[in-house]
């Protein structure tokens, strides 16, 4: 198979989209961000990456403290809308009617109408250049009710999507299940000739 260089491009599919979350002059404000994932799992940490300029970024400096909001595919239109306008002139929170809730964590307001809503404290920030990675440790999660099948989070229910940057920028549904995790290797991890 013939392979094309593309050059340095940050082209790790799928990236999440989250609406980050955090009391800014007094407010709370949201930002869209697709560059962003789990980090360690004890304690629970997650990343994401702002670019040094944003107001949200200001508010999580300030404060140590931010949130992670996973939107449903019914609301793509807030999620872009948060990533086309800055809080810094416009009031995200009244302009897509989001209900604001906080947990343990002050200054990290979470977004009611969203599945599933994170808390974190600000552990680290690295200056990497255009973009500042900061490492939040988890300290709450909230998940809707309905959200849940046995007690457990249900993707099904959940319906977050994800951002493609490619031939055009698009919001994309997750797809079919294709295999059960964990069991998908098992014929190749027994395979005694490997």
């Amino acid at each position: 198979m013939e392979k094309i260089a593309l050059g340095s491009r940050p082209l790790a599919y799928p990236m999440p989209n989250f609406l980050v979350g955090a009391d800014v002059d007094g407010k709370p404000n949201f930002m869209a961000v697709a560059w962003g994932g789990i980090a360690c799992g004890k304690p629970a940490m997650l990343t994401i990456a702002l670019q040094h300029p944003r107001f949200t970024y200001k508010g999580i400096k300030i404060n140590g403290t931010f949130s992670v909001n996973i939107p449903s595919q019914s609301q793509i239109a807030e999620y872009d809308y948060c990533g086309l306008v800055t809080g810094a002139k416009a009031n995200k929170t009244q302009a897509c009617g989001f209900k604001i809730f906080y947990g343990q964590t002050a200054h990290a307001p979470l977004i009611e109408q969203c599945p599933v809503n994170i808390e974190c404290q600000l552990v680290h920030i690295l200056n990497l250049g255009s973009h500042a990675l900061l490492v939040g440790e988890i300290i709450q999660t909230h998940i809707s009710a309905d959200c849940l099948t046995d007690g457990k989070p249900d993707f099904s229910k959940i319906q977050p999507f994800i951002y493609c940057d490619g031939k055009q920028s698009e919001y994309v549904a997750f797809g079919e299940v294709l295999a059960t995790a964990f069991k998908a290797g098992r014929e190749l991890k027994n395979n005694p000739s490997i």
